[in-house]
């Protein structure tokens, strides 16, 4: 073996060292935040059926490998129904706010010919009046969150489509965060890919991906069950946090 092999291999063995370091932190994070950006999304609709005083609120997310709004999740007495049903991003009033990322306040929603009613009917619930914005990040528009019908007044005002922005904008946050983790494994490919030289094929950077983190997710490690518990905690809605505690 040369000298220059031998620093190669040296230099490669550092490299699986240090990943396996990063990754056994990353499989932390990501244990510690299964479900974790869904409950903060679930806490800003909640927030914003009280502070609208409204009868329900969802938020869409798009799932661009289906070309699909999905409802992930929804509150208030109304909302139920909708988690989980899907429509096309150019269909209903969400579709228009998806596609065209501005923010629409309807006071007569039966008259508007944007409206889905047989979408709505799935929900159980039809509306009298939405607000709806667009969550947007760096990467365009990437959802789109409704409010339904507030209790004490028939239509919505400019001052709720503002105060609809800011809870958008912090779905868009927790949503960009989470996005940051799921990223974390192409970007580790990818400085090995650097590291392997850029004529390394892809099957060898991701077998060398695989052999430093094979070890870090065993379930005989202690520290998982912690893990698990941590997990648990910041995952229970509020009137459950005791309980579960």
């Amino acid at each position: 073996m040369t000298d220059g092999d031998a620093s190669g291999a040296a230099d490669l063995a550092a490299a699986r060292e240090a990943l396996a370091a990063i990754g056994r932190r990353a499989e932390i994070a990501r244990r510690l935040e299964v479900g974790g950006t869904e409950a903060v999304l679930r806490s800003i609709v909640e927030a914003a059926v009280l502070l609208f005083e409204a009868e329900a609120a969802s938020l869409a997310l798009f799932e661009a490998s289906r070309n699909l709004l999905v409802f992930r999740v929804a509150a208030g007495a109304q909302g139920r129904g909708g988690v989980g049903l899907e429509i096309p991003p150019d269909r209903g009033i969400v579709g228009y706010v998806f596609s065209t990322g501005q923010a629409l306040a309807i006071s007569d929603v039966a008259r508007d010919p944007r409206f889905g009613r047989a979408f709505a009917e799935q929900t159980q619930y039809v509306p009298r009046s939405i607000v709806a914005v667009p969550l947007v990040d760096d990467r365009g528009t990437i959802g789109v969150l409704e409010v339904l019908d507030k209790r004490t007044e028939a239509t919505f005002s400019i001052r709720d489509v503002e105060l609809a922005g800011v809870f958008a904008r912090q779905a868009s946050v927790a949503i960009r965060a989470s996005r940051v983790e799921r990223d974390l494994a192409a970007l580790i490919s990818l400085v090995l890919g650097s590291l392997a030289g850029e004529e390394a094929p892809a099957a060898g950077v991701e077998a060398l991906v695989a052999a430093a983190v094979a070890d870090i997710a065993g379930p005989d490690d202690p520290l998982w069950p912690l893990v698990e518990q941590v997990a648990a905690l910041r995952r229970a809605s509020p009137e459950h946090l005791e309980l579960v505690t």
